[in-house]
């Protein structure tokens, strides 16, 4: 029997993952304990290992968007039906890039021409649906029709003129026949293949056939015509190439573009089109540049030279910068965030590191200390080490830090669990091998879940200061700054000392600015004094 596969929830906070790649196809048998898949989470790339064995009969496409518990394949046997599994409920977002789903048995190809169902299948007559003429376009504006119901209609003749979510665009009729039906006028906005029009024999019943089309009846009997791909991208012409003709010695050249041209004085015998196999269409007259002989002129003075060009890139969004955009925007608007600020001299604390390093396994750095020094204070202040819950605030007792590490997409924060009760040199040992698995996408869903505070250290990028958006469910995150070397006074007298500053953000309906600033004392006085984190 086919069972279907789901995505599974890789972490506390994932709501649907990325099939970033599929390591086993349709066809392909697996066995339980087979990794057939690596799905991208809010949190990392990870390795998804099957439970059943049997024949991969149905995948998701790859860089498919699906929500958490959704459909992403089907096992079953060889030759087995699954339409039953495929016409359950299901929500898949799919990425723009994304190709059409694989099938074992049947393959699937984007239907935009279609008869109804068996009793219109002897309507002489088709439909013809908005087509998809961007990667990002849901519906279409009709700009106007160019043919009106009654006129006969040619292959390759221009229909109607299409605006979509990026130009207006041309659309050449892939049917011949007498426009029959025309389904909005112009200025309606039609949904991507939604009806548009019928073609066909001028006694065909057409009101039929789109009664049937609207309660969504269409035929399985027929074969599928794949999207039109008489639909021309707009693209920059070219004056300076001789113009293509047809084999007869005619140039080919859409009627509209006929007609533009012989309104605006243009010899469109001189133009190369960029249409469907050099077709001259509308956009060609509109590009259209008159080649001005050249002319012998002064030099034009540098200074009236443009210089530079505007250039940009968009790139998709990937499931850890949506995660972070939602829920720091979901922390910054709803936790109201007040922030403390505190210098801390570290002339010991940097003393007792080099002694440390000299006999140490694992070489100890300033975030290692405070690390350490913030899960000691943390211990002696519960109330920051604690978590807003709606209806209630719970204080944790155990202390798990969360430190923020920067990786290609963004940012991931392991977790130093226990860490209060481990030293400095497991501490420094454990942060490297978090943060090695991080940046190389191996972390599991059990390294990062659990902090109860978090810190993030931007002192390695010579940042003095800053203040930093608290991490839920945490109700506190402190920010470390630089080390700097600064005159200070000292009984007296100016003296050159190395201060760092520290910003702790605070939920204010968790955290008050006493129980905020005793923890910054204890933080302070540990860092100042390290050997007391050694006892």
């Amino acid at each position: 029997m086919a069972t279907k596969i789901q995505m599974p929830k890789m972490s506390d906070t994932m709501t649907e993952g990325v099939i970033a790649s599929w390591l086993k196809k349709v066809g392909d048998t697996i066995k339980a304990g087979d990794v057939i898949a690596e799905i991208e989470t809010d949190k990392a790339t990870m390795e998804y290992e099957e439970v059943i064995s049997g024949v991969i009969l149905y995948q998701v496409p790859e860089k498919s968007t699906v929500i958490v518990d959704g459909l992403i394949a089907i096992v079953g046997k060889q030759g087995e039906d699954y339409s039953a599994l495929l016409n359950e409920n299901q929500t898949i977002s799919t990425n723009k890039n994304a190709v059409e789903t694989t099938s074992i048995t049947t393959p699937k190809e984007e239907v935009k021409v279609q008869t109804p169902v068996a009793n219109t299948a002897n309507i002489k007559a088709k439909i013809i649906q908005m087509p998809k003429m961007s990667d990002t376009m849901t519906e279409g504006v009709v700009a106007v029709w160019h043919k009106k119901i009654g006129d006969s209609v040619k292959n390759n003749e221009l229909l109607l003129e299409i605006e979509t979510d990026k130009a207006t665009m041309e659309f050449e009729s892939y049917e011949k026949g007498t426009l029959l039906y025309i389904a909005g006028e112009k200025g309606s906005s039609i949904k991507v293949d939604d009806l548009l029009c019928v073609i066909g024999e001028p006694d065909a019943d057409y009101k039929a056939l789109v009664e049937a089309f609207k309660n969504g009846n269409k035929t399985n009997d027929v074969q599928p015509i794949v999207e039109n791909t008489n639909v021309v991208q707009n693209v920059a012409i070219q004056n300076n190439v001789a113009p293509t003709t047809q084999d007869n010695g005619r140039l080919k050249i859409s009627p509209l573009a006929k007609k533009l041209a012989q309104e605006k004085g243009i010899n469109f015998n001189t133009l190369q089109g960029t249409g469907e196999g050099g077709r001259v269409v509308k956009r060609d007259i509109d590009n259209y540049v008159p080649v001005v002989a050249a002319k012998t002129t002064a030099p034009t003075p540098a200074n009236t030279s443009t210089f530079g060009q505007e250039n940009f890139e968009e790139v998709a969004i990937s499931q850890m910068r949506k995660t972070i955009a939602k829920r720091l925007a979901e922390s910054k608007f709803t936790a109201p965030h007040f922030y403390l600020t505190m210098e801390i001299r570290m002339d010991n604390a940097m003393a007792a590191r080099e002694q440390m390093n000299a006999i140490a396994t694992s070489k100890i750095s300033f975030n290692d200390m405070v690390v350490k020094a913030t899960a000691m204070a943390l211990r002696q202040h519960p109330a920051v080490n604690s978590s807003w819950l709606g209806d209630k605030i719970r204080i944790n007792h155990h202390v798990h830090i969360g430190v923020a590490v920067a990786v290609e997409d963004g940012l991931l924060v392991p977790v130093i669990r226990f860490a209060d009760q481990k030293s400095l040199s497991q501490i420094s040992a454990e942060t490297k091998d978090l943060a090695g698995k991080a940046k190389s996408k191996k972390l599991q869903p059990t390294d990062w879940a659990g902090n109860t505070f978090s810190i993030s250290n931007l002192g390695m990028f010579g940042i003095d200061e800053f203040t930093a958006i608290i991490n839920p469910p945490d109700a506190c995150i402190m920010a470390i700054g630089a080390i700097k070397q600064t005159a200070v006074v000292e009984n007296g007298h100016l003296v050159v000392g190395n201060i760092m500053k520290v910003t702790l953000s605070c939920d204010h309906r968790v955290v008050d600015g006493a129980s905020g600033a005793a923890f910054l004392k204890t933080f302070k006085d540990l860092l100042e004094a390290p050997v007391r984190m050694l006892v």
